[in-house]
């Protein structure tokens, strides 16, 4: 049973997300924040498997609470830009449609990461004018294989593993494989990292 909880300032938008969490037969709410300061304690009490969280909420906002939380359990990002360096491990359009974020909740319940293709360039452009972009590591990227190359372009289109396989005609294990080995060879932390030194090395538009 993936165990979720949903911080949102609107309760209506909560009720939203909870029913279509809840219809879901391994999902299940564990609770309810209306701000971010509710969300942490939350999740340090019930210790939930993903957290949906806002950005713009009282007290204290979803990125600051992101950043508290982020090693602790799983965030999917609602809408965010700022989210980045917070240790979100998903981000996703509130517009989007139920299905979207149920496969959210998923990847990242597995340990993936997923970036919405929607929101993924916008992201990356955002990230790309703040002070403290990740530096170009173009000596680093010479160092990849051919095929571990063509992986991290899929993963900075906002390909999940299993996508990735299905494209590549390989095993899942084989792509968390190569992503793990390029992470390592570029000195990375995350698949969000690997798609912002994408982005700003070319390796996509």
């Amino acid at each position: 049973m993936i165990r979720v909880v949903i911080a949102d300032d609107q309760a209506l938008v909560r009720a939203g997300f909870r029913m279509i969490v809840q219809s879901q037969p391994d999902m299940q709410v564990v609770g309810e924040a209306s701000d971010g300061q509710e969300a942490m304690d939350l999740v340090r009490r019930e210790h939930p498997d993903v957290v949906l969280m806002d950005i713009r909420m009282p007290r204290v906002d979803g990125i600051a609470a992101t950043r508290q939380v982020a090693s602790l359990t799983r965030v999917v990002i609602l809408t965010t830009f700022d989210a980045l360096a917070a240790g979100a491990s998903a981000f996703l359009l509130k517009a989007a449609p139920p299905e979207d974020l149920i496969k959210a909740i998923r990847v990242v319940a597995a340990g993936d990461a997923l970036l919405a293709p929607s929101v993924t360039k916008r992201l990356i452009e955002e990230f790309a004018k703040r002070p403290e972009p990740v530096a170009h590591k173009s000596k680093e990227l010479e160092t990849l294989t051919d095929r571990e190359r063509e992986v991290l372009r899929e993963v900075a289109k906002g390909q999940t593993n299993a996508e990735i396989a299905k494209r590549l005609h390989v095993s899942e294990t084989t792509v968390k494989t190569h992503v793990a080995h390029l992470l390592d060879k570029l000195d990375l932390r995350d698949r969000v990292q690997a798609v912002i030194l994408a982005y700003e090395a070319g390796l996509v538009g």
